[in-house]
C-alpha cells in the first residue's frame, strides 16, 4: 500500500508531465481517497512564471482536474497565482494581460465541480477612481465564480511596490467569508496578515484586517494564500508571527505560498497550517512544487516536512551580526540553485560560461552553476594575464576537473597588450587638449577585466542559450570593488547578495554537503582574495583585496549594520565591533576604515544600478529591485557624520 506522500508524488509527476493513463489516474485517486479523512484540502505550492497567463492557467487546470478527483473539500492557490508575482509594471503597459488573466479565470471556473477552487488574479477596477486593478481571490465552485475577495494592505517597502499597480480595498470582513465543509473559512491575502499591532512593534497600516475578520465573523479558521519571499530571518519572523496570530484569535491558520523564483526574488514554499493554539500542525516542502493535502482539524494524516536545515536554530534568535553563517547556509544554497535554475529555464538560457580565476567568487558560482545546470551546462575558462600566478591557473583547472564541467585556458596578454598600446595612442592626443590626466589610474586593472568579459560575450554570441556569469560578491559590491563592463558584466550575478565571509563559509558547506564531496580545491578556500590586476608597490606582489579594502570580518559588519541598523559613522564609532574583540585596532585604524567604506560605497551606486539580475538573499540588499539611491546623492553626508564625531570627541575631552 501506498503512503499519502506517495500518491502525491505520482499526482505531482502526471501534472508535470502527464505520464499516467485515465485508468491509472483512476487508480491512484481511490487508493488515496480511501486514506483521506473528513475536511482534507489541498494546498497547492506551484510556481508560476510572471507574465505567462496561459501556461499558468494550463497548470492549475492540472491540479483542479485532480482536485475534483479527490474527497476534499478545497484547492488553495497562492496570491496572484494566474498573472504570475511578482508583475512588474506590465500590467499598466500591457493591460490585455489582465484581461486575458480574468478570461482565464472565467475558463477554470467551468471546470470546477464540488470542491472549492480558491485562486488568486489580478481584476480590474470598475471604479472612476483609483489604480486600475485589485490584488484578488476569486473562489469558485460548480462551474461559477462565487466570491471575490479584494486585498486591503498593499506593500510599498523593499522588493514590493504592490500599490504602484493596485487600489487598496476596503476591509468587508463578511466578503471573506466562504462555506468549507460547513466551516467558516476567512480569506486573507499575504500582506493583509502581516499587521497584528501586538506582534509588530512599529505597524505600516492603521487598520488589521486579520482582526477585523476574526472580531466581526468569527471564522472556524483564517486561509492566508501567499507570495512571500526567502530572506536572512525571514522564516523565523514568518514562523513566528503565524502561530503568534493563530494563538492569539484561537484560530487555525492555512498559510499557502507560492515557490520558485523570478527574477531576483525568491519564494521558498513552506506551505503550513497552524492549529488554534499556534502549534504547527502541516507543512509543505521547501523549494519544491508540491500538491500538498492537509486538514486543519484531525491531524491524523497531515506531514510535517522539516524545515531547511539550520532554520529551527534560529527561529527565536534575536538580531545581532554574527559570523556564524551556519544556520543560515543550505537556505542560501537552495535559494541560489532555485534562482539560476528558475531564471534558466524561464528566460530559455541553458548553458553557463564563466570566468574562473582561481579564487573564492568564481569559485563558488561554477559550483552552484554545476549544481543547478548540470556539468554539461557550464563552460568555465580560465583567461590568465602576465600577473596570473602559477598556483591560480591550476586551482581554476583542478577546480574544473573536481566539478566534471567544461574548461579552457585563453591567455589575455596579446589583448591587454593591443589594447594597451592602441589606448597610449588615444591618451597622447587626448593630453593635448585636457589637462586633468590622472598620475595612477585603473585603466591597466581595467582592460585585463574588460577583456576576460569580451571574451565571455563573445562565446554567450557565437553558442546558442548561452548566458555570461557576473562573479562579484555583496562585500565587494559595496566598495565598488569591481570592474563595469568586467568581472561586473554578465546576464545573471548569482552572489551578488552574499557576503564575503559568508562566501567561504559557504564554500566548507558545499565541500561537506554536496554529493560530490570536496570539489573546491582547499587550497582555494585558505587562499586570501585578490584580482590579480594590480601589483602592491610595498610587497612587489599581486595586491590582495584586503588591503585594497579592510579586513572583510570589519568590512561585512559594516554593512549589516548600514542594512539592519541604518548607523551612521558616529554610531559605528561608538559601537563595538565583533572584530574589537578579536583584534586590537585604534580608534584612528577604525575610523579610517568606516571612512573609506562610506566614500566608497558613495562612488559605487552607479555600479549598483547597472547590475545584471541577482537572487535577493540577505535580510537586506543593495539589489535594485529593493534599493535605489540618485546616484547623483552619492555624497551622502558621510564627511559630515565625520566631522561630528570628531567635534563631539573634541568636547567630551
Amino acid at each position: 500500500m501506498s503512503t499519502i506522500c506517495e500518491l502525491t508524488s505520482i499526482i505531482e509527476k502526471d501534472i508535470a508531465e502527464t505520464h499516467l493513463t485515465e485508468s491509472k489516474r483512476d487508480a491512484v485517486a481511490k487508493e488515496l481517497n480511501e486514506k483521506l479523512t473528513a475536511g482534507s484540502i489541498i494546498l497547492a505550492q506551484t510556481n508560476p512564471i510572471s507574465g505567462d497567463v496561459a501556461g499558468n492557467a494550463t497548470k492549475a487546470a492540472k491540479w483542479i482536474k485532480w482536485a475534483n478527483m479527490l474527497n476534499v473539500e478545497a484547492i488553495i492557490f497562492p496570491e496572484l497565482y494566474l498573472i504570475g508575482y511578482p508583475i512588474g509594471d506590465f500590467i499598466d503597459r500591457f493591460p490585455i494581460i489582465v484581461e486575458e488573466n480574468e478570461e482565464w479565470l472565467n475558463a477554470l471556473a467551468k471546470i470546477t465541480k464540488k470542491v472549492k477552487v480558491i485562486i488568486g488574479y489580478a481584476k480590474r477596477n470598475e471604479e472612476k477612481y483609483g489604480k486600475k486593478f485589485y490584488n484578488a481571490i476569486a473562489v469558485m465552485q460548480n462551474g461559477e465564480i462565487t466570491n471575490i475577495i479584494k486585498k486591503s494592505l498593499l506593500p510599498t517597502y523593499a522588493e514590493f511596490n504592490d500599490y504602484r499597480h493596485f487600489e487598496p480595498a476596503q476591509i468587508d470582513s463578511g466578503s471573506r467569508i466562504i462555506d468549507i465543509n460547513k466551516k467558516k473559512a476567512g480569506i486573507i491575502i499575504c500582506e493583509d496578515g502581516w499587521n497584528d499591532k501586538d506582534f509588530f512593534e512599529k505597524n505600516l497600516y492603521k487598520d488589521d484586517p486579520v482582526e477585523t475578520v476574526v472580531k466581526e465573523q468569527q471564522p472556524d479558521y483564517l486561509i492566508n494564500c501567499s507570495s512571500s519571499i526567502t530572506r536572512a530571518k525571514k522564516e523565523q519572523l514568518k514562523h513566528n508571527m503565524l502561530s503568534f496570530a493563530a494563538q492569539k484569535y484561537r484560530t487555525p491558520i492555512v498559510y499557502v505560498n507560492q515557490v520558485g523564483s523570478n527574477d531576483n526574488i525568491s519564494f521558498e514554499g513552506a506551505s503550513r497550517v497552524y492549529d488554534s493554539q499556534g502549534k504547527l500542525i502541516a507543512m509543505a516542502k521547501s523549494y519544491e512544487e508540491q500538491f500538498f493535502i492537509a486538514n486543519p482539524f484531525n491531524t491524523e494524516q497531515n506531514k510535517i516536512y522539516p524545515l531547511v536545515n539550520g532554520l529551527e536554530k534560529t527561529l527565536t534568535s534575536q538580531k545581532a551580526f554574527t559570523l556564524d553563517h551556519e544556520p543560515d547556509l543550505e537556505r542560501t544554497y537552495l535559494t541560489i540553485i532555485q534562482s539560476i535554475r528558475d531564471y534558466f529555464r524561464k528566460t530559455g538560457f541553458k548553458r553557463a560560461v564563466l570566468g574562473l580565476s582561481g579564487g573564492l567568487d568564481s569559485t563558488v558560482c561554477a559550483t552552484l552553476l554545476t549544481d543547478a545546470l548540470g556539468a554539461e551546462n557550464v563552460l568555465g575558462i580560465s583567461m590568465p594575464s602576465k600577473i596570473t600566478s602559477e598556483e591560480s591557473k591550476s586551482d581554476a583547472q583542478r577546480l574544473a576537473h573536481n566539478l566534471g564541467i567544461n574548461f579552457c585556458e585563453i591567455s589575455i596578454k596579446d589583448m591587454y597588450e593591443t589594447t594597451r598600446n592602441k589606448f597610449d595612442n588615444i591618451f597622447s592626443e587626448v593630453e593635448k587638449k585636457w589637462d586633468c590626466r590622472y598620475k595612477e589610474s585603473f585603466t591597466n586593472d581595467n582592460i585585463q577585466a574588460r577583456s576576460r568579459a569580451l571574451i565571455l560575450w563573445g562565446i554567450a554570441n557565437e553558442f546558442g542559450s548561452t548566458l555570461p556569469i557576473a562573479t562579484s560578491d555583496k562585500s565587494e559590491l559595496y566598495m565598488g570593488y569591481a570592474t563595469i563592463n568586467g568581472d561586473m558584466s554578465g546576464g545573471f550575478a548569482p552572489i551578488a547578495d552574499v557576503t564575503k565571509t559568508k562566501l567561504f563559509a559557504l564554500a566548507k558547506w558545499l565541500n561537506k554537503n554536496r554529493t560530490k564531496k570536496n570539489a573546491i580545491p582547499e587550497e582555494i578556500i585558505a587562499k586570501r582574495p585578490g584580482a590579480e590586476l594590480a601589483i602592491n608597490p610595498k610587497t612587489q606582489k599581486p595586491l590582495l583585496a584586503e588591503e585594497a579594502l579592510m579586513p572583510y570580518e570589519f568590512l561585512d559588519e559594516i554593512i549589516w549594520r548600514v542594512e539592519n541598523l541604518q548607523q551612521s559613522i558616529t554610531q559605528m564609532m561608538e559601537a563595538k565591533f565583533l572584530y574589537e574583540t578579536k583584534e586590537n585596532i585604534t580608534p584612528e585604524q577604525k575610523m579610517e576604515w568606516l571612512e573609506k567604506f562610506f566614500k566608497r560605497m558613495s562612488t559605487a551606486l552607479y555600479k549598483w544600478s547597472i547590475m545584471p539580475p541577482s537572487p535577493i538573499v540577505d535580510a537586506r540588499s543593495i539589489n535594485k529591485s529593493e534599493y535605489t539611491q540618485p546616484i547623483i546623492s552619492s555624497k551622502i553626508n558621510y564627511k559630515k557624520t565625520t566631522q561630528e564625531y570628531k567635534i563631539k570627541k573634541i568636547i567630551q575631552s
